[in-house]
């Protein structure tokens, strides 16, 4: 595949072979612990089409999956929230290499190395600023969900760690982001096996957990 198609870059070079994801399972079926505060939870059947779904209490930047997901600004070049936490943890080498991508739209993601991080790769994206739901915000939350999944599989991640986007600074409500995020990658054709929600903020994993489990 074109790895231009449909406004996707890989900056910096290619990294090593897939490897299996490093996060292990209990085997009590449904609840997960993640260390000593995070708690996990799966959704019960597995649905026609989309990837096996889970929610967990934790810090994205520790996730060891193929690919995160950073709620950047349309610079790429870095902020607070998510964006910031997660150049902290890659190091100054995902800076440089997000320079070369030029930016990025609303509703669109583009992917970098993971460098520092135990994911193998970021997936940029750029979500909407809630402007009270009238400016079409919700049709670009949905886009920052399809886009990344659209990337994950020209990158060949099976295994993606989504934060709860454009929910901190950005403003979108917490329950209409969640239904947003689970419906869409429910109802995406992906190659992507797992994807993993990572909530930062228990009220926020509340809403996740309510919408995986019905």
């Amino acid at each position: 595949m074109n790895p231009h198609a449909r406004g996707f870059f890989l900056a910096s070079g290619t990294a090593p072979a897939l490897g299996a994801d490093a996060a292990s399972t209990r085997e009590h079926s449904g609840v997960r612990a993640i260390g000593p505060v995070s708690v996990s939870v799966r959704e019960r059947t597995l649905h026609p089409v989309g990837p096996q779904l889970e929610v967990v209490l934790g810090d994205i930047v520790t996730e060891s999956v193929d690919a995160i997901v950073n709620a950047a600004n349309p610079s790429l070049l870095g902020g607070g929230g998510v964006d910031g936490a997660v150049h902290r943890a890659a190091g100054p080498q995902l800076l440089a290499a997000c320079r070369e991508l030029g930016g990025c739209a609303f509703g669109d993601a583009k992917a970098t190395r993971g460098f520092n991080l135990p994911a193998r790769y970021v997936i940029h994206t750029v979500g909407p600023v809630w402007q009270g739901g009238r400016a079409g915000e919700a049709r670009l939350l949905a886009n920052c969900y399809r886009r990344c999944l659209e990337v994950a599989d020209e990158i060949g991640a099976a295994t993606i760690a989504f934060p709860a986007i454009s929910t901190g600074a950005y403003g979108y409500p917490a329950n209409d982001a969640t239904h947003i995020a689970v419906g869409t990658v429910r109802g995406t054709l992906s190659s992507v096996q797992s994807v993993r929600f990572v909530c930062f903020d228990a009220a926020v994993h509340a809403c996740y957990e309510r919408e995986i489990t019905t």
